[in-house]
Order: C-alpha cells, then sequence, then structure tokens
C-alpha cells in the first residue's frame, strides 16, 4: 500500500491521489484511497475499533491530485460548508505537449464518462 501523506493533524488529513486510484468504492470492486487512510490511521494510532474517515471532496479516477479527509465528523460539517459556500478555491493544471499560444484561456468543453 504506498500512501503519500502530505498534512495531517487530529481533525483532517491530506494525501496525495495517484492517477488511477479510486476515492470511494465502485462497482469494480477496487481498493479506495479512503480505505488505505483508513488502514494508515489505524495502524499510527494503534485504533481498535471502526476508523472515522469523512469524504469532503473528489477527483475523477484518471486525475491525480491532493485529496483532503476529515478524520472527525466535526471537521466534515465543516469543511463541507466551507466548500458549499465556495470559500475554498480549487485550481486545477494540466500537463500539455506543447507550449499553449496564450498565457491564459477558457476551455469549455463536455466530458465522456468512458465505460471498462
Amino acid at each position: 500500500m504506498i500512501l503519500t501523506v502530505l498534512y495531517e493533524d487530529n481533525h483532517l488529513i491530506a494525501v496525495k491521489k495517484l492517477s488511477g486510484e479510486i476515492i470511494q468504492s465502485d462497482q469494480t470492486g477496487d481498493t479506495t484511497l479512503a480505505e488505505k487512510v483508513k488502514a494508515y490511521i489505524k495502524k499510527k494510532y494503534k485504533k481498535p475499533g471502526e476508523v472515522f474517515l469523512g469524504i469532503i471532496h473528489r477527483l475523477d479516477r484518471p486525475v491525480g491530485g491532493v485529496i483532503i479527509f476529515a478524520r472527525t465528523s466535526k471537521a466534515l460539517t465543516r469543511m463541507n460548508e466551507l466548500f458549499r459556500e465556495k470559500k475554498i478555491k480549487k485550481e486545477y493544471w494540466a500537463i500539455v505537449e506543447e507550449k499553449p499560444p496564450l498565457e491564459e484561456e477558457q476551455l469549455i468543453n463536455w466530458l465522456k464518462k468512458k465505460s471498462r
């Protein structure tokens, strides 16, 4: 199990999500990033019972980036409120083969889910 913890305190844990990892369970049955984080917390803090972990936000499976999980229900409630009120800014970066002609631009397009 590879898990890169970027930040951790009593309320939140931020981890690196690799491209191809899934945040929460789906029909594939693949091990989720949430399950990996729970196992990490359980082992590190020697938790005897179930580990609480709240999913605050998601990234699509093909995308890599930073995911923040809540370690307490209070943190989950507060973080959900910050996202709902748009007080948290998300920034997306793309890796391209060539330098774009403009320094900044907006792309509007549709995504289609690729079935397995």
